[in-house]
């Protein structure tokens, strides 16, 4: 039987999401690729614990996570029974509707149907009564913006959501989208968008500034870049590495002589801070408080533990982010 350690949120720092009385781990770990039948259970779970005991106490998922998809959601509903039973109201756990899940017209995107009947979906698979956060996975060009949102304030009356978020919606998409969940008084709690070092589109296209004037909370994912800032690219490219499997995500096309160049000057500048590569990539993207929380992968718990490491040290220098600026802009 698995028991939590006592001294689990003696470290991790928790950060208010937004103008919401919820607060979030500065690292939440996301069950994107390594939760499905292809990885050994007892793995799973060791990566769950560990994370919990180390104060990471929200848990990311999505409907089509796996693979297969829902599978990550039903790995998870083991766990939860296994594990976290007494620990569920300790548990902020998210998942997400937009991508295909299942075939016809009403297997993906945004309408009423499609996002109601995917979250029941996701709450069999976890065996929850509800979620803590239910989000839009992606922006529907063809339902109307009011349906979409229309149905995670459905989802909050309904009781099968506490909180409401989007994911990959532009700053005007996001703006609209805050100010029609606030007429229904259902207020946008959170935005998952792509960031990282090498991935600067929420600074690029304003988004950052818009969920700051908006007062709504940030979570990235990707913030290591699919495995780039992890250092495992340092000298090309390892033969058991996401790139040397040409992943839809991540292709051997990407690591060019040139990336590996910036990679390890962004190394030695980690180096100086007495961090690795990937610490110091999470450092950055928490750096300032801007975001509220940065979404790690895991295939091991000793991976997690590095990852979570990166919080004793998120403070930079002038210099260091000067430093930082050159690599990448060169």
């Amino acid at each position: 039987m698995y028991t939590a350690h006592t001294d689990r949120y003696a470290d991790m720092p928790y950060r208010r999401t937004g103008r919401s009385g919820l607060k979030l781990p500065a690292l939440s770990l996301g069950l994107w690729h390594n939760f499905g039948p292809d990885r050994p259970v007892d793995t799973q779970r060791a990566i769950l614990r560990r994370a919990f005991d180390l104060g990471v106490t929200h848990f990311d998922l999505a409907n089509n996570y796996g693979p297969p998809p829902g599978a990550a959601e039903s790995a998870l509903g083991e766990a939860l029974k296994a594990d976290f039973a007494p620990y569920r109201d300790e548990l902020v756990i998210s998942t997400k509707a937009g991508y295909l899940m299942w075939p016809g017209p009403y297997g993906e995107w945004g309408s009423r149907k499609y996002l109601l009947s995917s979250l029941d979906q996701s709450l069999t698979r976890m065996g929850l009564d509800y979620v803590d956060i239910f989000y839009s996975h992606r922006p529907d060009p063809e339902t109307p913006l009011e349906e979409t949102m229309g149905a995670l304030h459905t989802a909050v009356q309904q009781g099968k959501a506490l909180y409401v978020g989007v994911s990959n919606y532009s700053p005007e998409q996001t703006r609209e989208a805050a100010r029609i969940l606030a007429d229904l008084g259902t207020p946008l709690l959170i935005h998952q968008p792509r960031y990282s070092m090498l991935d600067r589109r929420p600074e690029e296209t304003g988004l950052l500034d818009t969920l700051d004037e908006l007062q709504v909370g940030s979570i990235v994912f990707s913030p290591l870049e699919q495995g780039l800032l992890t250092g495992r690219y340092l000298d090309g490219i390892p033969a058991d590495s996401r790139a040397a499997s040409d992943s839809p995500f991540l292709n051997s096309d990407r690591i060019t002589e040139d990336l590996v160049r910036q990679l390890r000057a962004l190394d030695d500048i980690a180096g100086s801070r007495g961090q690795s590569l990937a610490q110091l990539a999470l450092a950055w993207v928490l750096r300032g408080g801007r975001v509220t929380s940065a979404l790690v992968g895991a295939s091991s718990p000793q991976q997690l533990e590095d990852s979570v490491a990166a919080i004793g040290n998120l403070e930079f220098s002038d210099e260091e982010l000067a430093r930082i600026e050159a690599v990448v802009k060169a």
